[in-house]
């Protein structure tokens, strides 16, 4: 009796020292193909996660989770990394980031020369009253105390951004077409110190745009001098992508060097079809400043057309003063003829996306302020011309005096082949240049570009999966590691013990993106299980309603 007594203890004490010895985990991913983000050929393993932790990647033969995923025959990667999100005021409306959630999207970055702060009392009681279809009550006055607020009301994607160089002027100066004095230079300066402490990444400018287009290179290069003592990154929508390409390149790459800053060209293109051979010259003149040692790079999305307004159709001269006085100014006859002329003038001294699209019947309008004019929703510059018995160009600023409005405007200006071309370059990443909508409420009133529900999702299925331009590891790196790189993001883009647990599973067969321009928003498909710090947010392509995003903060 003694004896089997004595046997059933060391059992029991074996066991214990078993069940001790062996991992205990909060979830394993087991048998996916894991694409670790560097570009790596994927291996067929497990990953564990603890708390919002990566807690192990490998074979982990003795462990055990809570829970337990079977991603046999799927792909697992870390999460995606959305370099240009306009979901600023999105996520106020719906924080679950429903149409990048759905693509792997676990990180947006936010900033391209505007951004949520700092702002002063002007800069509010303007955002207050020039909201559209998203209403919301300003309760911030800095760029973190924002991306704070966001977290709070609940978001299901982590959050970051770049302070504008287009806020920090408006800041200083309003609308004001001139340089800054001695004064607000060094109160800018101030604001992107601020920002830089508070965890921006870097500057970020469109300098296509009013107030944004006023600022000189020279004044660029002081802001950025800011942010590289703080190991910050200059990113721009460049002065110019079609006529003066080229040129506004060369600008850039001043900047960087000067500045001596790592530096970004958003959304990459060649517009306007007599640009398209640029193409070979753009990856020569990045290419050679590599080469000299500048940390050059740049994003896109996967489509041939952009979206923004009518503005970007007019000169900035006419814009000064912010919208009520550039509508007012629309409004006097001989201003009126003078913009007539110019928008039908090429050259490099602005961009005029009409002259771009080649044909008002290559200009889209998608997003208005007004009820009564959004029956005008979907229809091209030249119907409505032809309905108003106008030229496009005037029907272009009456449409801005009617709408109250910059309108919602896409541009089709680019070649699929140079898609492609930029697809293939190693040092180009991905961002939307778009919100991260759901097709319901208030996001139905207007049409956003399709890359709000499909950037990612084309890019895996159309350019991968079919065309083969790139491998799918590489794709992935450039979605999760390269951008988290540039970015100075420590803890993410990569599927390793003690990253933060941004981790997507998906069948790289079933990826594929459903929204048109005429359609768009349907949501991608193919995407199974998204967590974003661990805990699981996309569960068998289902949105959980879980919102754990986080500030991401810059170096």
């Amino acid at each position: 009796m003694r004896t089997n007594l004595y046997l059933l203890l060391i059992v029991c004490s074996i066991s214990l020292l078993t069940c001790t010895r062996a991992p205990e985990y909060d979830l394993i991913i087991r048998g996916g193909t894991v694409y670790d983000g560097t570009g790596n050929a994927p291996i067929v393993t497990n990953v564990a996660i603890k708390g919002d932790r990566i807690a192990a990647v490998g074979t982990l033969p003795d462990a055990h989770g809570v829970d337990e995923i079977d991603a046999h025959g799927l792909a697992v990667a870390p999460g995606f990394i959305n370099m240009l999100s306009w979901a600023n005021e999105s996520l106020i409306e719906d924080g679950r980031s429903q149409s990048d959630i759905r693509q792997g999207v676990t990180l947006e970055i936010f900033g391209e020369g505007e951004s949520m702060g700092p702002l002063n009392p002007s800069m509010k009681k303007e955002m207050q009253e020039r909201q559209g279809d998203i209403k919301y009550t300003v309760e911030w006055t800095t760029l973190r105390e924002y991306l704070e607020y966001l977290v709070r009301r609940g978001v299901s994607t982590n959050v970051a951004s770049f302070v504008g160089a287009a806020t920090i002027r408006e800041y200083a100066l309003g609308y004001d077409n001139r340089p800054p004095n001695a004064e607000e230079l060094e109160l800018m300066r101030k604001l992107v110190r601020g920002a830089m402490e508070d965890g921006a990444l870097g500057v970020g400018s469109a300098l296509i745009y009013a107030p944004g287009f006023y600022a000189k290179t020279d004044e660029l290069i002081e802001l950025c001098k800011v942010a590289s003592s703080y190991g910050g990154m200059y990113i721009s929508h460049l002065r110019n992508e079609g006529n003066g390409l080229l040129e506004a390149i060369d600008e850039l790459l001043r900047i960087s060097k000067e500045a001596k800053i790592p530096a970004e060209i958003y959304h990459l293109k060649e517009s306007g079809n007599l640009n398209w051979g640029k193409i070979g010259a753009v990856i020569q003149k990045v290419e050679a400043a590599q080469r000299e040692g500048l940390n050059i790079s740049a994003d896109m999305y996967t489509y041939t057309a952009g979206a923004t307004g009518l503005d970007a159709s007019m000169p900035p001269w006419v814009q000064e003063g912010g919208v009520v006085e550039w509508i007012k100014r629309l409004k006097d006859p001989a201003t009126r003829r003078r913009v007539v002329q110019e928008m039908r003038t090429p050259t490099k001294q602005w961009e005029n996306l009409l002259l771009g699209a080649g044909t008002p019947k290559n200009v889209l309008l998608v997003g208005f302020r007004q009820d009564s004019l959004r029956y005008l929703t979907g229809k091209t510059l030249a119907e409505v011309a032809t309905m108003r018995h106008k030229t496009p160009e005037e029907t272009a600023m009456d449409l801005v005096i009617d709408d109250d409005s910059r309108v919602g405007t896409i541009y089709f200006l680019m070649s699929e082949e140079n898609v492609k071309k930029q697809i293939a370059l190693p040092w180009v990443s991905f961002g939307s240049d778009e919100g991260s909508l759901a097709p319901e409420g208030v996001f139905l009133k207007s049409n956003p570009h399709p890359r709000a529900y499909g950037n990612v999702a084309r890019l895996l299925g159309k350019y991968v999966r079919d065309e083969k331009i790139i491998s799918l590891e590489e794709a992935i790196r450039r979605l999760s590691s390269s951008p988290a790189e540039k970015l100075k993001i420590r803890d993410r883009g990569v599927l390793r013990a003690g990253c933060f647990a941004d981790v997507v599973v998906f069948d790289p067969a079933k990826i594929a993106d459903f929204a048109t321009f005429e359609k768009p928003h349907q949501y991608s498909t193919g995407m199974i299980h998204v967590f974003v710090n661990g805990k699981l947010v996309l569960k068998n392509g289902d949105h959980t309603g879980a919102k754990p995003g986080m500030v991401v903060l810059g170096p």
